[in-house]
């Protein structure tokens, strides 16, 4: 599926091309077209990387635009992110031989945005969040089966009670960078800077050697 013409990623708005290539993915990826690397750090720099889902995407989207996932903020990652408000993203879509990064600043979501989110999940993986502890030391299997069981009782016949603690961030990009595979290695790479002060609106793009 990859064209060998002499400008394969446009200069675009990069929140445009990103639709395009994530729309691509959707009609052609087997398996969560919306997976993507999330790599945080400590405040000292150590860096840590998992996959997660993307369950929110655009210019325009609550919480003032950008790249929303979800997750227990006492987990490793909800650690990082709350002492080091900065991460970069990772979609790989094998299939397609593209990838894009995405870099910037993060932001939790309001309350109102998480609860909505929460309870348009199965109820089974709303219970799964109840019961979790996400990161931390587990004796045994059989413990979280039990802790499962106890949330599954405690609402039983009512709406289930998001934990505070369970939350979404929201990636605002300051930096976008497309790439695309080619023969011989000769890849296609542009990256897009969002310019600062009056310009904050637009973007700068370049070409890269790949």
């Amino acid at each position: 599926m990859t064209s060998h013409t002499a400008s394969e990623i446009p200069r675009a708005d990069p929140f445009a091309l990103f639709d395009e290539w994530f729309a691509l993915a959707r009609e052609n990826e087997p398996n969560d077209a919306n997976a993507m690397a999330l790599a945080t750090a400590t405040p000292t720099g150590a860096p840590s990387v998992r996959m997660v889902l993307l369950k929110g995407h655009g210019a325009d989207v609550a919480e003032g635009g950008g790249f929303t996932f979800y997750t227990n903020a006492q987990s490793r990652k909800g650690e990082e992110i709350r002492t080091n408000m900065q991460a970069a993203l990772l979609f790989h879509w094998k299939s397609l031989r593209r990838q894009i990064r995405i870099e910037g600043p993060l932001h939790q979501v309001s309350d109102a945005v998480a609860d909505a989110y929460f309870h348009s999940r199965s109820r089974d993986s709303q219970l799964g969040a109840v019961a979790s502890d996400q990161s931390r030391p587990m004796a045994d299997r059989s413990v979280f089966v039990q802790r499962f069981a106890a949330a599954e009782a405690r609402f039983a016949g009512g709406e289930v009670e998001r934990p505070r603690h369970w939350t979404g961030f929201c990636l605002t990009p300051a930096a976008f960078e497309f790439w695309l595979d080619r023969p011989n290695r000769l890849h296609d790479r542009r990256r897009f800077e969002r310019r600062t002060g009056a310009d904050a609106a637009s973007w700068a793009d370049t070409l890269l050697y790949p």
